[in-house]
């Protein structure tokens, strides 16, 4: 009897924040009973929540639109205004752009381009990957670029081992990997991806297959490297741009809803910022990588071209095979490409700030244009633009199936529950420029790089079954640490003269008080 209750006590655990939080927070409006304190239960219960994971994150994003309502705090129909913002139509604009990239095979093409230029000793390989879901990652979510790179990376560590098994490179061995392993890598992404939306108490290893017991410790070790490499390089990569990852574009509606006359942040000089943070991070996540899984010695990363080893050049053949398997640019890559360096363009050239932009010449309608405007319309192209010639039946670039299916709309209901609750919540009184925290604390956000359910890209790469989770936590306090420096020095040095960090800004009064 006392097992069996022992036993479901376990199994409804993630109950217990649910009925015990609440009652432990009710005496902030029930006793205090200010618009303040009733603001506070409802941001310490969604905190609670969120951090619990005791029902879906994005369940506990509507928590304003329930109790803001019932306190008196917002109406309804303002609290249904903060959850869609410019944010928003930013997401919907670069996920077409990330679908059609996917859908036509873009990305393959530009990972394996930069792979080949670096080279297949494990360490270069390891860095032209990396270089390749950075640049993904800049463009798309972090975890459509892992889960663009990964297979890639996948195969050509399936090759290296068969090379050193002494099997015959003849038998399947292009980048295609054999339905049996594609059908369990899926399943176990799939595990993965679950995982992360499920509690954190729950055990990591329950996605995790061991390596072959058969492989050496150092086909193990640069296995590891691989992946752990792709993960983190996707989180380095996306905080160079503001739509690359979504603690950028949340830290950006946020600044123009807390602080509307800010005007000091677009895409520019957030690129200027941040692109020499993630420059520096890779590199020294590389190092440090290569250190800790490859080892310290660096003699054969200089290795002449003629000394390479059997895997080193069968690797390179396979990679160079599948490159040219992919024959020459189809007119979909080319419209693609074109859509995003035009993107890319556009959104460096509106509101440089050194020199009028484009949107000077809208001089009636200033401030009217945004990042997002640029984004919706180069993404409806993709869904005007047919796909194929006039003698084809006509299709567009992408579907709205394609799009839907590409679409983070967890993270739209997420983000705008964050609005939400910003809307209900403002106060600060340091007297400091609110960038100089801001900046810092948005960056520090996106490098989770402990534990397989920190974000989705590990828990993806997690799934692939060479990593266990103490490499991911030994990898990830050396790259915390990188990051963080690199924070530090980007705010204290050249941040300084692109924002005013010195100086306490016009734009942002002395302190605000909670609104009713």
């Amino acid at each position: 009897m006392w097992r069996n209750l022992t036993s479901a006590a376990w199994n409804y655990r993630r109950l217990a924040p649910i009925f015990l939080t609440p009652p432990l927070l009710l005496p902030l409006p029930l006793v205090v009973g200010t618009k303040e304190a009733e603001c506070g239960f409802v941001l310490l219960l969604m905190a609670l929540f969120w951090t619990t994971e005791c029902i879906p994150l994005a369940i506990t994003a509507m928590f304003p639109a329930i109790f803001f309502p019932f306190f008196g705090i917002m109406k309804s129909s303002a609290v249904a205004m903060a959850y869609f913002k410019d944010f928003h139509f930013l997401l919907v604009g670069v996920i077409c752009l990330a679908t059609s990239i996917e859908k036509w095979g873009l990305h393959r093409r530009i990972a394996l381009r930069l792979v080949t230029l670096v080279g297949v000793n494990p360490a270069w390989l390891m860095l032209g990957f990396m270089c390749g879901c950075g640049f993904l990652s800049m463009w798309v979510h972090n975890t459509s670029a892992v889960t663009m790179v990964m297979p890639i990376v996948e195969a050509v560590l399936q090759q290296i081992l068969r090379v050193d098994e002494g099997m015959s490179r003849d038998n399947n061995c292009g980048l295609q990997l054999d339905e049996v392993h594609i059908e369990n890598v899926k399943g176990r992404v799939r595990e993965g991806l679950e995982e992360t939306s499920s509690s954190a108490t729950s055990s990591p290893d329950a996605t995790q297959v061991s390596a072959p017991p058969s492989r050496s410790v150092r086909d193990n070790r640069i296995c590891k490297a691989m992946c752990i490499s792709v993960a983190y390089s996707s989180n380095i990569g996306g905080i160079a741009t503001l739509p690359g990852t979504s603690p950028n574009l949340i830290f950006s509606e946020y600044l123009h809803q807390i602080y509307p006359e800010c005007k000091c942040i677009h895409f520019g000089n957030w690129l200027l910022l941040c692109l020499p943070i993630s420059a520096l991070m890779m590199l020294l996540t590389w190092a440090w990588l290569c250190w800790l899984f490859i080892g310290p010695d660096v003699r054969s990363l200089w290795r002449r071209r003629g000394e390479h080893s059997d895997r080193e050049k069968a690797t390179s053949q396979v990679i160079k095979d599948e490159y040219r398997a992919l024959g020459p640019m189809s007119c979909q890559e080319v419209f693609t490409l074109v859509v995003f360096l035009l993107m890319v363009l556009l959104w460096l050239t509106r509101s440089p700030g050194f020199i009028p932009g484009w949107s000077s010449f809208f001089p009636h309608h200033s401030g009217f244009i945004s990042d997002a405007t640029v984004a919706l319309l180069l993404g409806l192209l993709f869904f005007l633009v047919p796909a194929y010639g006039p003698s084809h039946k006509y299709e567009t670039m992408i579907s709205w199936e394609d799009f839907q299916a590409t679409m983070p709309w967890k993270v739209a209901l997420l983000v705008g529950g964050g609005f939400a609750l910003a809307e209900g919540t403002k106060a600060e009184a340091i007297h400091v420029n609110p960038l100089y925290v801001l900046i810092p604390a948005t960056l520090c956000t996106s490098f989770s790089f402990l534990l397989p359910v920190s974000n989705p890209p590990n828990a993806v790469v997690f799934a692939y079954g060479h990593l266990n989770v103490m490499d991911m936590v030994k990898a990830g306090l050396g790259t915390n640490v990188i990051g963080l420096l690199a924070v530090l020095l980007a705010v204290t040095t050249w941040g300084v003269p692109l924002f005013s960090l010195d100086v306490y800004p016009d734009w942002a009064p002395p302190f605000n008080a909670t609104t009713p």
